[in-house]
């Protein structure tokens, strides 16, 4: 997979959100930082060169489906990354994390029990001395998207796009 700034020509282009439903006849697989920007040019996971257009201050979120120019429906996957994983029992030390890392615009996704991001030796030292154990992994990072979905979209009950951080 390739990502950069994008000249169109020759292209398959991605302009939009397919309609729910739509059955994908392609994929492409990227990391979070790449499914944050919305101009972007990449090699779908069949190898077929694409560049996306789509509007701003939305990001991709694993399983979206985009509508390509030619009909092509992709799917997107989150691929896996490296990603620090804290855990503990204790809720305040837990509510404490999420708030320190909140507070510095960490992106998390958050689980009963452990919260997870882009792995960060800085970041991990600090949670450490929270508490927390640290764990690394890789796996696909799906952060949570925010509480003001203002300008973003929604599919189904439970996604909304929108600022990926917590406070």
């Amino acid at each position: 997979m390739t990502a950069q700034t994008i000249p169109a020509g020759g292209l398959l282009q991605i302009t939009a959100r397919a309609k729910p439903g739509a059955a994908p006849s392609a994929t492409l697989t990227l990391p979070f930082e790449l499914r944050r920007r919305s101009r972007l040019r990449a090699a779908l996971d069949d190898g077929r060169e694409a560049a996306l257009f789509l509007p701003r201050g939305q990001y991709l979120r694993h399983g979206d489906r985009l509508l390509a120019e030619d009909g092509t429906v992709v799917q997107i996957r989150a691929a896996d990354e490296l990603c620090s994983v804290a855990r503990t029992d204790d809720a305040w030390l837990f509510a404490r994390a999420c708030y320190h890392l909140g507070n510095r615009h960490v992106p998390l996704q958050v689980g009963e029990g452990w919260l997870r991001y882009l792995h960060d030796h800085v970041l991990d030292e600090m949670v450490s001395a929270l508490g927390l154990e640290i764990a690394e992994e890789k796996s696909p990072f799906e952060p949570e998207a925010g509480a003001y979905p203002a300008g973003a979209h929604a599919h189904g009950a439970d996604l909304v796009q929108g600022t990926a951080h917590v406070h």
